[in-house]
């Protein structure tokens, strides 16, 4: 394995989530079933103390019924962290039900929700029971809750209040047992300030908070995360693959991960796909070369401010004179700024010289 489990500070780490129990119980006897074991959850490892934080704040969330709300960006593992809250709750053995209220259409999310009766609308030739009917017992995982129509809200809301439900087009009042847990990429707090996401919910739903931090900012998980991705996907397509060469490494920890560890798995299934060596290469991760660049500058190599901006600065009028062909009335549009200007940063970065 790419990671030493017997070292006395990674057995107390593990020792605290559910899914570092895993690798405890089979640390001596069976290391060979622990990436079978993960198979489930496995995005959700990691060392930084951020990522150790949401295990902390998932122990403490599973022992009660309050809601909680999720929050970070895509890709982080907000579905992740909900179904571990699960799973280390009195209601594990119950439906963990997902609504993802963004791919449902506004007209049927209702019904998607509650539930309607036979008759309720055309091809409503039976009764439906809802989502929240169907997990009752257990837990209502609502997934981009900051994208439901506010319409939608104030139905939510009513439920919420005592957790009672009518089916559409139906008149008998329900009761449904669930425990509700919300997750969003978006600010509510700004959406609520612009009047797209309703007050009273936010603060109802609000109660217990996570906030995942993204990957970018958890740096000592990204070669964790990545080894073992390769590990895994190496085995699946019979390839003897050791690891990263020091290029690829760097590029991987200096680039930004807008789409955090979603993307980091896709990045590296696709450059085991294609590798015909033994270790992935710079290229064959194929990550954008101008995000990395940036990356760089900002994550932790210099802390300097002017010595960042001057990069910046240079990077981008250097850009701006290869794409226009050093045409100066279209770089200062694609800029921003005035013709002089450019004049300025040329001269400044000595742009467009060739050294004799």
């Amino acid at each position: 394995m790419f990671f030493d489990y017997t070292k006395p500070e990674v057995v107390r780490f593990i020792q605290e989530f559910k899914v570092g129990k895993i690798f405890y119980d089979l640390l001596v006897e069976h290391p060979e079933e622990i990436e079978e074991k993960l198979e489930d959850r496995k995005e959700f490892i990691g060392v930084s103390n951020g990522i150790k934080k949401v295990f902390d704040l998932i122990r403490k969330y599973a022992t009660n019924d309050y809601p909680v709300l999720i929050v970070g960006e895509t890709g982080t593992g907000k579905e992740l962290t909900a179904r571990a809250i699960h799973e280390r709750s009195k209601r594990a053995d119950k439906p963990f039900v997902v609504v993802n209220c963004a791919a449902i259409p506004e007209n049927l999310l209702e019904s998607e929700l509650f539930g309607y009766e036979k008759g309720a609308f055309t091809d409503a030739h039976r009764r439906k029971i809802g989502r929240i009917e169907f997990a009752n017992g257990g837990t209502l995982f609502l997934d981009e809750i900051g994208d439901m129509p506010v319409s939608m809200q104030a139905k939510l809301l009513r439920f919420l209040e005592d957790y009672t439900f009518t089916r559409v087009g139906g008149n008998e009042t329900l009761h449904a047992n669930v425990r509700i847990i919300a997750a969003t990429n978006v600010n509510l707090e700004e959406a609520v300030k612009k009047g797209k996401f309703r007050e009273d919910l936010y603060y109802r739903l609000n109660v217990l908070t996570i906030n995942i931090p993204p990957l970018r900012e958890r740096k000592e998980d990204i070669m964790v995360l990545a080894k073992y991705f390769l590990n895994r996907y190496a085995k699946e397509t019979g390839k003897d693959i050791k690891g990263f060469t020091p290029e690829a490494e760097e590029a991987l920890l200096n680039y930004s991960w807008p789409g955090n560890v979603r993307e980091l798995i896709n990045v590296i299934r696709k450059a085991v796909v294609l590798t015909e060596n033994t270790y992935i290469s710079e290229k064959e991760l194929n990550l954008r070369r101008e995000d990395v660049d940036t990356a760089y500058c900002l994550n932790g190599h210099s802390l300097n401010l002017k010595e960042n901006i001057e990069k910046v600065e240079r990077e981008l009028v250097r850009r701006a004179f290869l794409k226009t062909g050093g045409n100066i009335t279209k770089m200062a549009k694609l800029l921003g700024i005035s013709r002089p200007k450019v004049y300025t940063l040329i001269e400044k970065h000595r742009i467009g010289e060739v050294s004799g």
